[in-house]
């Protein structure tokens, strides 16, 4: 697999040099004050794959250009969004990116309720969702209208208690976190300025969100053939329904539905095993074995579930995400496609989500992105890929 890293730019505190020397070959960015639905111009592209390739790396892939909420919903300026969205294809795949990763999910990105979760036995810090939490903060301080009806009795109770147990602090901390906070976003929402956003997806259920990303898609797939460019659809963060929102990318049957009423090979997806591995449902090996030939894209890192629902980032060769053989996996699909000739045989994949450890500053890092964190994840990843190849060639007894 190919070995990339994502990269926030130039006000990034991992540099580009950073990047060179944790190993990594490949960069994932985006241009992310252009994240409002308007056209990436073509010069700023071009300015950003320069500094790229002047550091010995290459622009790999874009993640993301943002789908905006009128997208989703069909509503507004939703024909003028889709046509920009187009034309910032057409500009970034004529500076040679060829892949794009991007999500569909409602008016979030990933969503976690702690971004400084203090790991066991003095071993950093994680991201984590607790799932307590987000219903205390859902039902009772959101206040969101309709949530009562989206819990168990026991976990409304569950929520209550722990709400009472809540410092103002830890309230505050868990609001900020959840509605107030996402990487290479300029804007924020507040409490009531969420809840005005809730509004827009009054009567987007499950069916029409399903029908406006098929629409979406059907549009862009035709830039994507005529660019040679490869689309790589990101899953649900997590994977099962928040805030009462519609999801139609948290399982293997919302992939199928995707795929088969857009059955182009440029239609794909990243397959992201922390945020499809939140979900217990999902068969991380058996999905790539099915999908394996439109995965275009991985995301490689490992979630640990927790009985009530919660889960946090694990390292990466631990957890429940199965990393090894997700790599073998992807490895063999890999081959598949040199038979074939398939001159995106390469899948390029990014550690992700790693721990702040070491000598990371949790004041000069975007949470989740810190560089030992990720440089340990990618080390690991790049250990097992070795062994994997070692074992296949008969260099392993």
């Amino acid at each position: 697999m190919r070995q990339t890293w994502r990269w926030f730019g130039p006000d990034d505190p991992v540099t580009l040099p950073m990047v060179a020397q944790a190993g990594a070959v490949g960069i994932v960015t985006a241009l992310h004050r252009h994240n409002r639905g308007q056209v990436w111009p073509l010069g700023d592209i071009e300015n950003r794959r320069a500094k790229i390739q002047a550091a010995g790396l290459t622009f790999d892939v874009v993640e993301s250009i943002g789908v905006g909420e009128e997208i989703k919903t069909r509503q507004g300026a939703w024909r003028q969004r889709i046509d920009n969205y187009k034309q910032s294809l057409r500009n970034c795949a004529r500076a040679g990116v060829k892949v794009f990763c991007y999500n569909f999910m409602a008016i979030t990105d990933w969503t976690r309720t702690d971004l400084m979760w203090p790991l066991p036995a003095g071993g950093g810090f994680a991201l984590r969702f607790d799932a307590v939490d987000f219903a205390a903060y859902d039902l009772f301080l959101l206040e969101r209208e309709g949530a009562q009806k989206d819990y168990s009795p026991e976990r409304i109770a569950q929520a209550r208690a722990r709400l009472e147990k809540l410092s103002p602090d830890r309230r505050a901390d868990i609001e900020r976190t959840l509605i107030d906070w996402l990487p290479a976003r300029d804007f924020a929402y507040d409490r009531d300025s969420f809840r005005e956003a809730l509004k827009g997806y009054a009567g987007v259920g499950v069916d029409e969100m399903r029908a406006n990303l098929i629409a979406f898609v059907a549009e862009i797939v035709e830039v994507a053939h005529e660019e040679g460019v490869r689309l790589a659809i990101h899953p649900d963060d997590p994977a099962f329904p928040i805030f009462g929102l519609p999801r139609v990318m948290s399982t293997a049957d919302d992939v199928r539905k995707l795929f088969a009423a857009v059955p182009s090979p440029a239609c794909g997806i990243t397959f992201c095993a922390g945020s499809f591995g939140s979900n217990a449902a999902n068969d991380l090996p058996a999905m790539i074995a099915e999908f394996g030939p439109r995965i275009h894209f991985a995301h490689l890192r490992s979630v640990k579930r927790e009985p009530d629902g919660s889960f946090h980032e694990a390292a990466h060769l631990e957890g429940d995400g199965q990393l090894v053989a997700l790599v073998a996996a992807l490895m063999s699909e890999e081959a598949r496609r040199r038979a074939e000739g398939r001159a995106d045989a390469e899948i390029p994949m990014r550690p992700d989500h790693g721990h702040l450890i070491g000598s990371d500053d949790p004041n000069r890092s975007n949470p989740g992105y810190s560089y030992t964190g990720r440089l340990k994840g990618l080390a690991e990843l790049r250990g097992a890929m070795r062994a994997v190849e070692a074992f296949r060639s008969g260099g392993l007894r």
